[in-house]
């Protein structure tokens, strides 16, 4: 196979092993071994796939080499091993690193090899002292299973090497110019991020771990290959750089190069620190790379005695650890998001940090800018030429909402119903026909404006006419309310007018007002998101919900107003032949309202339909106040009907079925709406950041340079992936959903035990909050507020002590519910594969 030197390499699409074929391509023929994976190794060496732990696939692969090259090899360098941060023993340390390497050498015994070397750690040794440097004959007493692995291969291969010439070639913690070292990445994020960990450290900060540049390490290799022939057959070797930087250095070093500021570390007992990874692992299911076994290893010091290596091969480092973290810092603040890639780190966190350099415009020279500019104009003025027609629609609603009092016979009614009659001698409201009266001139009134407004907005020049005839639209909402209508016609006909009327005016053609740059802005996806939280997929649950509220208050008001003479309950009864709902409706908390409070309800269910609907996907950042008013109406409004619910039984006495119906409706859209509401927030940070002035993004929105675009299936696609599509960001947990159950227990207990206030009010209000957080902690961005529940918990367990009202059996329910919600609110429960950017950090 020519006149090079074969030389094989395990592992060979690593990071060592790719290196490594760089540095020796052109040098040696080369041969990568390595599991079949998305990485491949550099194109200099041939790469044969093959399994460490499949005595057929070595037999395939040696086959193979033995075919294309030969039974000459030269060196062989086996870098495969199994490794994890877990700190936990596991099956695959036996299998990989040492049962592969024997099967290794076991096929290597049919070639004449000329060098193996093993990739070890200096882990191996015992650890020693600051200024007591470890040698190549110090004692082994490997700490955890990953360097007990390498122990037991070295045996292994000192048994089994036959006559093959073997280097154990025990390493320091290897990294590059942009780091490439676990241990020191998460190191720098934690200082990058100012996290409060990073502050502290359950060790001695003076003792620290030697280190190893990667391209030191690559001179070393081609040494040892180099100078093989006058090696001893059987050597141990330490790499590594003979000066250890104290944890307190680096983290120094790293604060003044990120911060200006020499980072200051506090030493915090073990004790301590081993309760909070046990919280974060075990606890609360977090996922943090600190394990409770890293914190009995934060003493152990690793410094090293190269003097072999200087003797033997002439090996000595160029680099040193303290000299290249200003490298390594300056890779990550020119891209924050790479160097968290490459560092096997969550780059969504820190996606944003650099959007700021990347804005399209300032790149793009005037003219350009004036030329797309002057083309959107043209395509805006084409838009709403195509678009006129929802503006002659607004006209012809005008004209229908002028003619029908004659269709209702509005004008000249003095007759109505006896429910009519009851309503107003009950609320005290004025005579039926003066309400009938007024509300048809209302809605001359309306309709004539509606025709004008939609008039001017036949012209571009004219859109403040579209947000007039929408403040219009939202009077025609309430008008009947606000009237008390006496018809249920007309109450019917101004809702529909109302909303098609603000559906036509911004719903339907383009909103007027938004920015240019942010509608030539085509991307979806927020920065460091997985996904769009816009998408007409996600809405439409809030939507669906939003009308099944709708309908619910529509009827409530019906009833309130007279329109209809009872309404459904089939589970709560009330007082004075009246039913629950009834009874809810027609107390005197429903008539402190000076309008039909199911009225309100309908008119803000409406509202919610047509935020719901408005906007395409980039609407949160395109539309940032719309989003607010959305989220203001969907969150607090929900409050509020947890609010009602709360003191149904506690100040009425009685349920209103249908009222627990629509709150729950409101409460399930609040996790389905907050993914949007943290997006757009951060959309809104990142723009002001940029330079940006903060009340025209919210109000005009704007662009966003560094996003990109969401291609997950929309409409169209199979039922199985638009129900997938439709619920991003939303995940139940079996804690959460238990602790919804306990709260719906809680709300009823008093039925069971025949428990009377106070400790029946307590655990009523305890349980309608424990729902609420329970369900809004569904959205993965909520996710944190489950915490709140701990909270309830403990005053479940409390509540008996301090308040009466309740027996023994519902007392002991009562702490038993607590102690079973504090054990379901601590586990974070399972998290999607979805990013939310910098919010990563919230979801615990």
């Amino acid at each position: 196979m020519g006149e090079k030197e074969v030389v094989i390499i395990t592992g060979c699409s690593g990071l060592i092993g790719s290196a490594l074929i760089n540095k020796l391509g052109g040098h040696f023929t080369l041969v990568g071994l390595d599991k079949i994976a998305a990485r491949q190794p550099p194109p200099a060496a041939e790469c044969v796939c093959i399994d460490l732990t499949s005595e057929e696939g070595m037999r395939g692969a040696f086959a193979r080499i033995n075919t294309a090259y030969g039974k000459s090899i030269a060196s062989v360098v086996h870098l495969a091993a199994y490794f994890d941060l877990t700190g936990k023993p596991s099956e695959l340390y036996e299998q990989i690193t040492v049962r592969g390497t024997e099967r290794l050498l076991k096929h290597l015994q049919d070639f004449e090899v000329e060098q193996f070397i093993f990739s070890s750690s200096m882990l191996v040794h015992a650890p020693t002292e600051p200024g007591k440097p470890i040698d190549e004959d110090s004692s082994l007493a490997p700490r955890w299973p990953y360097p007990q692995s390498k122990v037991d291969t070295e045996a292994l291969i000192h048994t089994e090497h036959g006559n093959i010439p073997v280097v154990l070639l025990r390493l320091a913690g290897v990294y590059n110019d942009r780091c490439h070292s676990a241990f020191l990445a998460q190191q720098i994020s934690r200082i990058y991020e100012k996290q409060l960990i990073s502050y502290v450290y359950p060790g001695d900060i003076t003792h620290g771990q030697a280190a190893l540049h990667l391209d030191d390490l690559m001179d070393g290799f081609q040494l040892l290959i180099q100078k093989r022939r006058v090696l001893p057959p059987e050597l141990v070797l330490l790499f590594g750089e003979p000066h250890t930087v104290s944890y307190d250095t680096l983290q120094r070093t790293i604060g003044l190069e990120l911060h200006s500021e020499a980072w200051r570390t506090v030493s915090v007992p073990k004790t301590i620190a081993k309760t909070g990874a046990w919280v974060e692992n075990d606890l609360l299911q977090e996922e943090p790379f600190i394990k409770p076994f890293m914190i009995d290893l934060a003493d152990d010091h690793y410094e090293l005695d190269i003097n072999r290596a200087r003797k033997l091969i002439d090996w000595t480092p160029k680099h040193t650890l303290i000299d290249v973290v200003p490298y390594m810092v300056k890779a990550l603040k020119a891209d924050p998001p790479g160097w968290y890639r490459d560092n096997k780190l969550n780059a969504a966190q820190v996606a944003a940090a650099r959007a700021g350099a990347e804005q399209e415009m300032t790149s793009m020279d005037a003219a350009a800018h004036h030329k797309m500019m002057r083309h959107h104009a043209d395509a805006m003025r084409e838009m709403h030429f195509r678009m006129l027609w929802v503006h002659f629609l607004n006209i012809l609603l005008g004209v229908w909402l002028v003619t029908t009092p004659f269709v209702f016979g509005s004008f000249d009614q003095t007759s109505f119903p006896e429910t009519i009659l009851r309503v107003t001698h009950d609320r005290g409201l004025w005579e039926p026909s003066w309400r009938s009266a007024a509300l048809v001139w209302s809605d001359v009134a309306s309709g004539l404006l509606i025709m004008f407004f939609g008039a001017l907005s036949l012209s571009q020049r004219l859109s403040w006419a579209q947000w007039a005839n929408t403040l219009v639209g939202i009077w025609l909402l309430f008008a009947p309310l606000v009237f008390w209508s006496p018809s249920a016609a007309v109450y019917a006909n101004d809702t529909l007018v109302g909303a098609l009327v603000i559906a036509f005016a911004v719903l339907v053609p383009v909103m007027p007002g938004m920015s240019h740059e942010g509608m030539m802005d085509h991307f979806d996806v927020p920065i460091g998101w997985t996904y769009c939280p816009s998408t007409y997929l996600q809405r439409l649950p809030i939507i669906a919900l939003g009308a099944l509220g709708f309908f619910i208050a529509r009827t409530l008001a019906a009833y309130q107003m007279g329109h209809i003479d009872h309404v459904i309950d089939p589970f709560f009864r009330g007082t004075g032949g009246l039913n629950g709902t009834e009874t809810i409706i027609t107390s005197t908390v429903s008539k402190a309202w000076p309008i039909p409070d199911g009225g309100l309800g309908a008119v803000t269910y409406m509202f919610e339909i047509l935020m719901g609907a408005m906007g395409d996907r980039r609407r949160w950042r395109t539309m940032p106040w719309m989003v607010t008013m959305f989220i203001f109406i969907v969150v607090p409004l929900g409050i509020v009907s947890i609010y009602f619910i709360i003191i149904q039984p506690i100040v009425i006495g009685t349920y209103c079925a249908l009222c627990l119906l629509a709150a729950l409706a409101m409460v399930v859209m609040i996790p389905y709406s907050l993914d949007e509401l943290v997006a757009m927030g951060q959309y809104l940070v990142q723009s002001h950041r940029r330079g940006a002035s903060f009340l025209r993004t919210f109000f005009m929105g704007g662009a966003s340079p560094g996003s990109q675009q969401d291609n997950k299936p929309d409409f169209g696609a199979a039922w199985s992936a638009m129900s997938a599509s439709a619920i991003r960001g939303v995940t139940m947990p079996w804690t959460l959903v238990a602790s919804a159950i306990v709260g719906v227990w809680l709300m009823f207990s008093r039925l069971v035990f025949g428990s009377i206030p106070p400790l029946a009010n307590s655990d009523h209000l305890v349980g309608a909050l424990v729902i609420t957080v329970a369900v809004i902690a569904m959205a993965e961005v909520g996710r944190a507020l489950r915490f709140l529940n701990l909270l309830f918990g403990v005053w479940l367990i409390v509540a008996p002590l301090l308040l009466a009202g309740g027996s023994l059996a519902a007392a002991w329910a009562a702490v038993s519910a607590g102690i079973a919600l504090i054990a379901l609110s601590l586990p974070r429960g399972h998290r999607s594969t979805e990013h939310y950017g910098s919010w990563d950090h919230y979801i615990a």
